[in-house]
This record gives structure tokens, C-alpha cells and sequence, in this order.
């Protein structure tokens, strides 16, 4: 599910004015960098032949134009910095495929593994400069220069906070003694930080005064814990479930919060043997299920999908302290609802 599916027919009509904004950020020129940005968008094959490649859900764009309209502002201004906020996050995207060694996204070599790690670090660098070369465009929407340079920095924090982020989570990949606390100031950081800043940013541009955007930045973090906790749970739990997701995250000893909390919470045998697993440089296939195993045993699902429901729950409170019309903000508690895989 996109975009589309996200916003409701209010905001449908700017989808393709989104994907025309990425396209002309991009460009189509037939350099090899921008054979790699079109490539990794979904936009053409390795060859540079034109595809409809899958690509992601344009969860941030979404939040930022959602947070604006709920504000009142005029979404279709707002359109470059729901850009950039994509951009951002393919950039994030193309060096966390380089550090975690993934060979796949959406079914599809990365680009580090048809170009090379050198090639494509220069990608994710490009498609960093990019997103503010894309923040610029607010000033043909008519947006004033005291406003753009204060939103550049705004997403400029946001990407400090996601790096620092990744640092403490490749950090965690040889630690056995990472507790809840440090786990949730990590994903704080890597995760919730950039859905914090497209909720404040749509709210900021959409015209909302400093407090309400203070309150939409909280509701985007909140709901970026409430996600990536849900991440951690399909990464080990999915296959299962049949979301098609492999348990990846367990054969690459991923620090995720079930881990973290069975390491910091398990008793007797049990953790010792958990320890001895995830210090080992990689779990093999064999061993999978003995790890969920001894996760359930310790209760660590039933306490990732609380503290989900807790953090998810803060996010909806958020929303609600804004004191916008219920009726504003049923957009945003919808989409909280698809990222959480909620029933609404």
C-alpha cells in the first residue's frame, strides 16, 4: 500500500503531483548517478530501461501533507518539502543498505550490490543534496525565505538525530548489554526522528503557530516508536504470519527490542543461551526458531506489542491535545492506524 491508499480524496489529487516533483528533483538525464537514483526509486531496470518498479510507501510525504491540511494550510504549497522528506529518507535508505550488507530491497539487488559500495555511497550522497535542492522549491509555492531557511533547518536536525541514530544501532550490533532505555533512544533518533519532522514541518508550513507544530512533532514521534517497535516484531514474527518477511533480523542479530528486552530480562539457561547465540558473528537458519522460542519464553513479543500499544496510544493523545477538529485530524489517526496495522 502508497501513498494513495493512505491519503484520503481530499489529497489524492497531489499523489502524482508528488511523484512529478520527485521526477524533476531527480531528473532523467542518462549519467550513471542518476541511472542509480532512478534505479533505487523504482523508476528503471539496471539496464536504464523505463519500469514500475516497487518503491516505498511515501509514509513521510504523507505525514507532511496529512499534518498540513489538518492545520488548514494548502498542501499543494507544501508539496517540495514533502519531497525532500523522501529524498531524506531514500538517502538514509541506500547507505543503511551499504552498512547492513542487504543485498534485496522490494525484491531487487540494492544498489551497493549491482554498483558497488564506492558508487553507492556517492548515490546516497547525491540524494542527500537533493532533498534540499528540493526544500528550495518552496519558494516558487510562494513560501517566504525566513520560513524556507527555518524549515531546512528543522530537516537538518531531524538528519543529525537519524545519523546519530544508525551510529548507536551499528554500535548495538556487538553488544550484549544494550537495555530498553538505550534501545528506545536509538529508535528515538533513527526512526521517529524524521516522522517527527515531516508531522512538525507539514504543520509549520501548513501555517500553524509555534505550539500547535511543537504538538505535531511529538505525535510524529511517538508514532515512529509506535512503528519501528512493530517493524522489530514483523522482522522476527512475520514469516509466520504470512507478511512474506523473512526472520532476517535474527540471522543478522539484530539488536530489536524483543532481543534487548529477553537479554536484559531472561533468566537462568535460557539467557545464557540466548547470549551465546547473539555472540556468535551470525545466527545460522537452523537456530531461528530456537531464538523465537526462548523470545516467547521470556515474554519479549508480549512486551514489544505493549509498548507499541503504548507509544501508539501517546500518538493519538497528541493529536487529540492539538484541539483541531476531530474531523481535521481523522486523516492522521488513519494513517497511524495503517502503520500499526490497526483496524480502524
Amino acid at each position: 500500500m502508497s501513498i494513495e491508499h493512505i491519503l484520503p480524496d481530499s489529497c489524492t489529487s497531489h499523489h502524482e503531483a508528488l511523484r512529478l516533483e520527485l521526477e524533476k528533483i531527480i531528473g532523467s538525464s542518462a549519467s550513471a548517478l542518476t541511472g542509480m537514483l532512478r534505479y533505487h526509486m523504482g523508476w528503471q531496470d539496471e539496464q536504464g530501461s523505463p519500469c514500475r518498479g516497487e518503491s516505498g510507501k511515501l509514509i513521510r510525504p504523507a505525514l507532511c501533507l496529512l499534518s498540513c491540511q489538518a492545520v488548514g494550510g494548502d498542501i499543494s504549497r507544501v508539496i517540495p518539502a514533502a519531497a525532500a522528506l523522501e529524498l531524506i529518507h531514500n538517502f538514509s535508505l541506500i547507505h543503511d543498505d551499504i552498512q547492513d550488507a542487504s543485498n534485496e530491497r522490494h525484491h531487487r539487488p540494492t544498489v551497493w550490490k549491482l554498483w558497488g559500495t564506492p558508487q553507492a555511497i556517492n548515490a546516497g550522497d547525491a540524494m542527500f543534496a537533493l532533498a534540499y535542492r528540493a526544500m528550495l522549491g518552496l519558494r516558487e509555492t510562494g513560501t517566504a525565505d525566513e520560513k524556507i531557511a527555518f524549515s531546512a533547518k528543522m530537516l537538518s536536525m531531524a538528519c543529525l538525530e537519524l545519523c546519530e541514530g544508525q551510529c548507536l544501532d551499528l554500535q548495538y550490533e556487538n553488544l550484549l548489554d544494550v537495555t530498553v532505555e538505550g534501545y528506545l533512544d536509538m529508535v528515538k533518533k533513527k526512526t521517529a526522528a524524521l516522522l517527527a519532522v515531516s508531522a512538525s514541518l507539514g504543520a509549520y508550513t501548513g501555517g500553524a503557530r509555534d505550539e500547535l507544530v511543537d504538538k505535531f512533532h511529538l505525535f510524529g514521534k511517538e508514532l515512529g516508536i509506535a512503528f519501528q517497535i512493530q517493524d522489530d516484531i514483523m522482522g522476527i514474527w512475520g514469516m509466520e504470519e504470512g507478511s512474506g518477511k523473512s526472520p532476517g533480523d535474527i540471522r543478522q542479530r539484530k539488536k530489536t527490542l524483543p532481543v534487548v528486552y529477553a537479554l536484559q530480562h531472561g533468566v537462568g539457561g535460557g539467557r545464557e543461551r540466548l547470549e551465546m547465540l547473539y555472540g556468535q558473528e551470525s545466527i545460522a537458519t537452523e537456530d531461528v526458531p530456537e531464538v523465537k522460542r526462548l523470545l516467547g519464553e521470556f515474554g519479549a513479543r508480549d512486551y514489544a506489542e505493549d509498548l507499541a500499544e503504548r507509544h501508539y496510544c501517546k500518538a493519538l493523545a497528541l493529536l487529540e491535545a492539538t484541539g483541531l477538529d476531530p474531523s481535521k485530524t481523522a486523516p492522521l489517526r488513519e494513517m497511524a492506524s495503517f502503520l500499526l496495522q490497526r483496524d480502524f
